[in-house]
């Protein structure tokens, strides 16, 4: 096989339909538009959402909802994770972790609000935990395993 020999299987690639070029070719005259109207017109067509002048549904519909300004965001931190980092030796378990400590340790990477501490996983080490927010169950958890959480 040369490189001068490949060529497309056949029907593989059709001509461009020519359309407007006398009535022999089949797509002559109105080329395929029909008459008149909207859709006959070089560069006009109707939108997907249009409804023949109505007041679309969009527009009909009610919006709702809100953004609330002063919500606060908080950074949140799971236990299991927190347990995996000591392990890891990324956090010191003696020392008072806080979120500046979490941010140092490249943790965390934004303060926003604070720090909040949630549940998820399980924390075997006595950790003393200074944040903003946390769950009940995981102020339990590390209650349970001998350490302190408090506000910050």
């Amino acid at each position: 096989m040369r490189l001068n020999a490949l060529m497309d299987n056949k029907g593989a690639r059709a001509a461009a339909k020519r359309v407007g070029r006398g009535m022999a070719s089949g797509t002559g005259k109105t080329a395929g538009r029909g008459h008149k109207g909207q859709k006959a017109r070089a560069g006009s067509r109707k939108q997907a959402t249009f409804q023949g002048g109505q007041m679309p549904i969009l527009r009909r519909f009610p919006k709702f909802g809100f953004n609330n300004i002063f919500a606060k965001k908080y950074s949140a931190i799971n236990l299991g994770d927190i347990e995996k980092f000591i392990k890891a030796g990324k956090i010191d378990a003696k020392k008072e972790i806080t979120i500046d400590t979490l941010m140092a340790a490249k943790i965390l990477n934004r303060k926003f609000d604070g720090l909040k501490v949630l549940a998820k996983g399980e924390i075997k080490t006595a950790v003393n935990i200074k944040a903003a927010k946390w769950s009940k169950a995981s102020e339990a958890a590390i209650v349970k395993a001998g350490g302190t959480i408090k506000d910050k």
